[in-house]
C-alpha cells in the first residue's frame, strides 16, 4: 500500500451528498481526530416536492461531531457545491477554503443571508497547502465550465486521497492554465492511497470538447441573427459568458444581463478579473429603447427550464423587460440536467410560440459539457494509480459504470468500492471496506420565502410540520384559458383550529386568485403553484407570524 504505515490510524469516508443523484454534493473525510468535508451544495427540487424551494445534505452526523470538524474545503463555485452553505453554516460554524472566484460567488449568498460578517472565509491558491489536524489539504489546478477549479490532495498518515472535483481535462481553456497534469502526475509516483473521481460524464465516449469550441458557434449564431439575441446559460459559467460577451463585440451588439444571480456573478467576475468587457458593452434595460434590434443580446439565466427564471418568464410572456417577439434568436447554451427535459422542452415549445428561431445545447455547438468523458476519465486513473477507488458525483448508474471503467484499466475490483449517499467505508492498513454502517443522508428541505426574508428560512422536517401544519390549495383551472373554475379550496391540518381562520381563509382564497390573475397557461403549471406558495406564504405569516408548508395544486379542466 503506498505511503502507508501501521500506525497511521484508520480513514473513515463519509458521503453525505452527491452519490446516486445529480446535485447536492458534499463529503466528510475523517481521519482519527479530525474531519474536513469536502464541498456543501445544494439540489433543486423535484416536481413532486411541493412547497419545497431547495434541498441540501443533512449534516446530523457533523453536527454530534462539530468539535472536530477543522474546516469545510470547496472544489469550485456552482451551486451544486457551495449552495448550501448558507443554510448549514449557521449550524456548523467552521472555517472555510476556497479560491478567489469561489469565495467571491460564496460572498454574495452569505451577504444576502446576512451571514457575511460572521463568517471565516480562507482564500487560497492553486498550489498551496492547508494545515487542518493531523490532514493537510493541496489544492490542486484543473478545468471545468467555471474559472479556479481545484482538485484536492489531502495528505493523510495513512496516504495521499485525491478528490478530483468536477473536472475535464481543456487543454485550451478560457481562462487560466490547462490542468496540472504534471502534479497529479508527481502525486502518482509518491503514491495515491485513494482516489474519488467525478463520474458525472462518463456515459460518454471519447473526450469532452474544449470550452474554447463554444466560442466560433456564438459568433456565427450572433453575425446570421437579423434580430435580437437572447442567450441562456449557468449564472456561474463565466467562461461561456466571456464567449458571448466576445461574439457580442465582434457583432457590433451590446449587452443587457437579465437576471438577481446572472448580475450578481457577472458583478463578482468582472470585480476578480475573471469577466472583461468593453467600455459601454453592459447597459441598463433603460438603455435598450435607444437601440435597434440588430444590436442587442440579452444574457439570462433559464437554460434548465426553471419555471421562475428570466428566459421561461421571457418565453411564457410574464417578463417584466423583455417580450419576445417574431425574429429574435434564441440560444440554449447547456444541456438539460437529467429530470429537467420536460421543463426545457416546454420553454422551448413557448419560444417557438413566439416566433423566435432556437438553438439549443451541442447540438448546435452552442454548448461543451464542463465533465470528463471516458478517455479523460482513464487518463486521471492511470496518472494517479490510486490503490484504491471510489467513484463520486452522478446517479447510481454513472457509479457503477465507472467503477467498470476503474477496473478495466487495471485496478483490482476488491479494491474498487462504488456507494451511495450514507454508506460508511473504512481505509486502514490492512485494506478498505464497506463498515456496514449507515449515517443519516437523506434530504433536508429548504423552504426559504424570499432572499429578502432569508433569516427566516425554514429547514423543513417533522418537528416543524408538526408546529406549524400544512395548508393545501387546490385550484381548478380551465386549460385553454387559464379561467381559474370555482373558488381556490383551502384545506389545513395542524395550523389552527380557530375558528376565527375561516375568516382568514377566506380572504386567503382572494389572495390567491389575485396572484394568478395575470398567469396564463403557457407559464406551465409549476410557474402557478409557486406563485402561490410563495405569495400564499407570505401573506399567512404577514397575517399569523407562523410559516405552514404551502402545498398548491393546480387540476386542469
Amino acid at each position: 500500500m503506498p505511503q502507508s504505515t501501521t500506525d497511521g490510524g484508520r480513514i473513515t469516508l463519509v458521503p453525505l451528498g452527491g452519490l446516486g443523484e445529480i446535485g447536492r454534493n458534499m463529503f466528510a473525510v475523517e481521519c482519527n481526530d479530525d474531519i474536513v468535508v469536502i464541498d456543501a451544495g445544494l439540489m433543486f427540487p423535484e416536481q413532486e416536492m411541493l412547497g419545497i424551494d431547495l434541498v441540501i445534505p443533512d449534516i446530523s452526523w457533523l453536527m454530534e461531531r462539530v468539535t472536530r470538524v477543522r474546516g469545510i474545503v470547496l472544489t469550485h463555485g456552482h451551486e451544486d457545491h457551495i449552495g448550501g452553505l448558507p443554510y448549514i453554516l449557521p449550524r456548523l460554524p467552521v472555517p472555510v477554503f476556497g479560491t478567489a472566484l469561489t469565495l467571491g460567488l460564496l460572498r454574495n449568498k452569505l451577504r444576502e443571508h446576512r451571514l457575511l460578517d460572521s463568517t471565516d472565509l480562507r482564500e487560497v491558491h492553486a498550489g498551496e497547502t492547508v494545515a487542518m489536524g493531523r490532514l493537510s489539504v493541496e489544492f490542486v489546478h484543473t478545468t471545468h465550465s467555471i474559472p479556479d477549479a481545484c482538485a484536492l490532495a489531502l495528505h493523510t498518515p495513512l496516504g495521499t486521497i485525491v478528490h478530483s472535483g468536477d473536472f475535464k481535462l481543456d487543454h485550451t481553456p478560457i481562462h487560466g492554465e490547462p490542468p496540472d497534469l504534471a502534479r497529479l502526475a508527481r502525486l502518482g509516483d509518491e503514491g495515491v492511497l485513494l482516489l474519488m473521481s467525478d463520474s458525472t460524464n462518463v456515459e460518454s465516449e471519447g473526450i469532452t470538447p474544449s470550452e474554447r469550441s463554444v466560442g466560433p458557434s456564438l459568433a456565427r449564431i450572433f453575425a446570421e441573427s437579423p434580430g435580437r439575441v437572447l442567450m441562456a446559460t449557468f449564472a456561474s459559467n463565466i467562461s461561456r459568458l466571456q464567449q458571448a460577451f466576445d461574439a457580442a463585440s465582434a457583432d457590433d451588439r451590446r449587452i443587457l444581463v437579465v437576471g438577481r444571480s446572472m448580475m450578481n456573478n457577472v458583478q463578482v467576475a468582472q470585480e476578480l478579473g475573471f469577466l472583461r468587457a468593453g467600455s459601454g458593452a453592459l447597459i441598463w434595460p433603460r438603455q435598450m429603447e435607444g437601440l435597434e434590434d440588430r444590436q442587442l443580446l440579452v444574457v439570462c439565466t433559464g437554460s434548465q427550464g426553471e419555471p421562475l427564471s428570466a428566459l421561461a418568464r421571457i418565453a411564457a410572456g410574464e417578463h417584466h423587460l423583455v417580450e419576445l417577439k417574431a425574429g429574435d434568436t434564441v440560444v440554449l447554451s447547456a444541456n438539460p440536467i437529467p429530470g429537467n427535459e420536460e421543463l426545457v422542452h416546454r420553454t422551448v415549445n413557448n419560444l417557438y410560440r413566439q416566433g423566435a428561431r432556437v438553438f439549443a445545447s451541442s447540438r448546435h455547438g452552442v454548448h461543451a459539457s464542463g465533465h470528463a468523458s471516458r478517455e479523460e476519465l482513464k487518463m486521471l486513473l492511470t496518472l494517479t494509480r490510486p490503490h484504491y477507488f471510489v467513484p463520486v458525483h452522478g446517479e447510481y448508474r454513472h457509479l457503477a459504470i465507472h467503477a467498470e471503467l476503474a477496473r478495466a484499466v487495471g485496478i483490482p475490483s476488491e479494491h474498487v468500492v462504488p456507494i451511495d449517499n450514507g454508506t460508511v467505508v473504512e481505509v486502514d492498513a490492512t485494506g478498505i471496506r464497506r463498515t456496514g454502517r449507515r449515517v443519516p443522508a437523506g434530504y433536508v428541505y429548504v423552504d426559504g420565502l424570499s432572499i429578502e426574508e432569508a433569516g427566516d428560512v425554514v429547514l423543513r422536517d417533522r418537528r416543524h410540520l408538526a408546529q406549524d401544519g400544512v395548508v393545501i390549495v387546490v385550484l381548478t383551472v380551465e386549460r385553454s384559458t387559464g379561467a381559474v373554475v370555482g373558488r381556490p379550496d383551502l384545506i389545513s391540518r395542524g395550523f389552527s383550529e380557530d375558528s376565527a381562520m375561516e375568516t382568514l381563509f377566506e380572504e386567503a382564497r382572494e389572495h390567491v386568485l389575485r396572484l394568478v390573475e395575470p398567469l396564463t397557461p403557457d407559464a406551465g403549471w409549476t410557474v402557478w403553484q409557486t406563485t402561490i406558495h410563495e405569495g400564499l406564504a407570505r401573506f399567512l405569516y404577514q397575517r399569523t407570524q407562523r410559516r405552514p408548508m404551502i402545498l398548491p395544486v393546480v387540476t386542469e379542466v
